[in-house]
């Protein structure tokens, strides 16, 4: 058996690219390419996964629970951000639905990219790679948004993310 190093930034990425395919196949390779990372990467990854629980043995289903748990819980102290500078990039944390909806704020959070269209305070996403993949993928993109709420939200959004992870992991 392979030595387990710790979980990585991009793990929590790779598991939630896969939760945002719900019940659709999937193979390594279409989580490389749809995220532009590495296959064997994207094995490695997935052997860090399983080997913390976060998914089968069988490597193809999410232990659901356990991950809402790790985010809710492991996500905002594992890999803590604070807001930077203004840049110009991609919203995230609550200046995406569904927290845009019911979070009022001239102040929003934005993954530097120069594709982006809003200027706002920078949050280094998870994954180099991040932004361009969320723009591909609306499911995918608020699921990673809701994370970045955790990492750098109030209290008070903090809670409505939470609730929304809950809700959409399951």
């Amino acid at each position: 058996m392979k030595k387990h190093s710790g979980m990585r930034p991009q793990d929590i990425v790779i598991l939630l690219k896969i939760a945002a395919k719900e019940k659709q196949p999937w193979l390594m390779r279409d989580l490389s390419f749809e995220l532009g990372i590495s296959a064997s990467e994207v094995s490695e990854s997935i052997h860090r996964s399983v080997f913390a629980g976060l998914m089968a043995p069988d490597k193809k289903r999410l232990m659901k629970m356990a991950l809402t748990d790790f985010l809710i819980y492991g996500l905002p102290y594992v890999y803590p951000q604070h807001p930077g500078p203004l840049v110009q990039g991609i919203p995230t944390a609550h200046a995406v639905s569904p927290l845009k909806e019911l979070i009022v704020s001239n102040e929003p959070f934005v993954w530097p990219f120069s594709g982006g269209t809003v200027r706002g305070q920078a949050v280094e996403p998870l994954h180099p790679k991040l932004p361009e993949a969320s723009l591909k993928d609306t499911v995918f993109y608020e699921l990673m948004a809701l994370c970045d709420t955790l990492r750098v939200g109030k209290v008070r959004e903090k809670k409505i993310a939470v609730e929304e992870l809950k809700k959409r992991l399951g």
